[in-house]
């Protein structure tokens, strides 16, 4: 199972932005212009109300809804009363440069297409969005060894979010087209009511508030920034670790870009050959239980805290699914 106990639901309607008032606390819900919620309750994390999880597979389950009567957020219910920051997000880096989706083996950092990621239990995505023939196109280095349409991978998001109304998911572009570009294929994809609008330095808002605000779509960009409110410069609420290894003897919890104190961090965690290409060869290796496990151990021993983040090449090798479940674990 993903992540923890998931049972299929049917599909909702995004519920409407507005003050919404949960178990956890209150979410407020004030509109921006470009249809994002901002919300910035006060929470406190809340006891497990579920029975614990179990390893995951790459073949998993999506709908999620409720479990024994229960809420359950990200597939599992004693997640429904953590906030954003307490959570680990299993993630994909170049989640779009995958191999089934016509990219060249040379620049695939993945084996399946975004919308299997989702289905499988990928919660965050590392996008490269550019322009290219007049369009936003995601590609990883140079377009002729594999793109795809900003817009088509939106139409998958939004797919996935419509049948699955109790599932939170965020991006991180590595961004080159400026902030209006993307808040447009946003608007034309229909994901502008998703999108949820974060104060630095306010509390972050649990699962739940996100969830019956209808704000389950969290966005970030390396380069640009707000406006609008929901496109967060990531640096001013992520740190991350270092991304250039070539052996997991090289893993390390350093500090790379954000300031350590952002309340997010995220985990780089592949490996790339000496020409810099993605190493596909120990993918299953980089990402095998001791050796995940192993590194965020060291980081929580090193700095004090989980990942909000852990990145992977090949996410469907390895074990990534079953070390985010057991560190999510209540």
């Amino acid at each position: 199972m993903l992540l923890g106990t998931m049972a299929a639901c049917s599909p909702d309607a995004n519920a409407p932005a507005g003050t919404t008032d949960t178990e956890a606390g209150t979410a407020s819900g004030s509109t921006t212009g470009s249809g994002a919620s901002t919300g910035d309750a006060s929470t406190t994390q809340g006891t497990a109300t579920s029975d614990g999880t179990e390893g995951a597979t790459t073949s998993g389950t999506t709908g999620v809804g409720t479990t024994g009567g229960a809420m359950s957020c990200n597939g599992a219910a004693h997640l429904c009363d953590r906030t954003f920051d307490q959570v680990i997000f299993p993630g994909t880096h170049n989640a779009f440069a995958a191999t089934e989706s016509g990219f060249s083996s040379l620049a695939a950092n993945q084996h399946h297409p975004i919308a299997t990621q989702l289905e499988d239990g990928i919660r965050l995505l590392l996008l490269d969005v550019t322009e290219d023939g007049g369009e936003t196109a995601l590609c990883h280095g140079f377009c002729t060894l594999g793109r795809i349409p900003h817009l088509d991978v939106l139409a998958d998001i939004r797919a996935f979010l419509e049948q699955n109304p109790y599932e939170v998911l965020a991006i991180v572009y590595q961004d080159d087209v400026p902030a209006s570009a993307i808040e447009a294929d946003m608007a034309t994809a229909g994901l502008d009511g998703y999108l949820y609008a974060h104060t630095a330095g306010q509390p972050w808002p649990t699962l739940r508030e996100l969830i019956e605000a209808g704000t389950r779509l969290v966005v970030f960009a390396e380069a640009g920034g707000p406006p609008p409110a929901w496109y967060h410069h990531a640096w001013d609420h992520i740190w991350d670790t270092p991304y250039s290894f070539s052996d997991p003897s090289e893993f390390s919890c350093e500090p790379n870009r954000g300031d350590p104190n952002n309340p997010l961090f995220q985990i780089n965690h592949w490996l790339s050959t000496s020409l810099g290409l993605p190493d596909e060869s120990r993918a299953a290796e980089a990402n095998a239980y001791d050796v995940l496990d192993g590194r965020i151990q060291a980081c929580l021993d090193e700095h004090g805290r989980l990942p909000t983040f852990v990145a992977v090449d090949f996410y469907d090798v390895g074990d990534l699914f079953e070390v985010v479940a057991d560190r999510n674990a209540p």
